[in-house]
């Protein structure tokens, strides 16, 4: 499956851009989604030793698959296609590693 057409199916199942709140509602689930990760981590270090061989991976995968909903579902409500972001954020990521700029602070480096 590629970007475009994940995207396509994920509004499939999104409320109607007109709902009220609904911007909101997108970034807060999108943060929250993000915040369960973050959680199962901390439980991960707490309960269990932070033994990589015990992470719940098929468990952080369905989390991982909530925040991806809610990056293209956002995305679309913004008119940003999920594909341009993917690949905007590969040619940043690459020109920043040609340029030695990897590590460190800042949005603009």
């Amino acid at each position: 499956m590629d970007l475009v057409e994940y995207q396509r199916g994920a509004l499939r199942t999104a409320a109607p851009r007109d709902k009220k709140n609904e911007l909101l509602h997108l970034v807060l689930g999108l943060v929250g989604e993000s915040g369960e990760i973050a959680e199962k981590f901390k439980k991960w270090i707490r309960d269990l030793g932070s033994e990589e061989s015990r992470i719940d991976r098929a468990d952080i995968a369905k989390e991982l698959g909530d925040v991806l909903w809610y990056v293209a579902v956002l995305a679309d409500y913004l008119d940003l296609s999920l594909d341009d972001i993917a690949t905007a954020n590969l040619a940043k990521l690459a020109s920043r590693q040609n340029r030695g700029l990897l590590s460190g602070s800042g949005d603009n480096r």
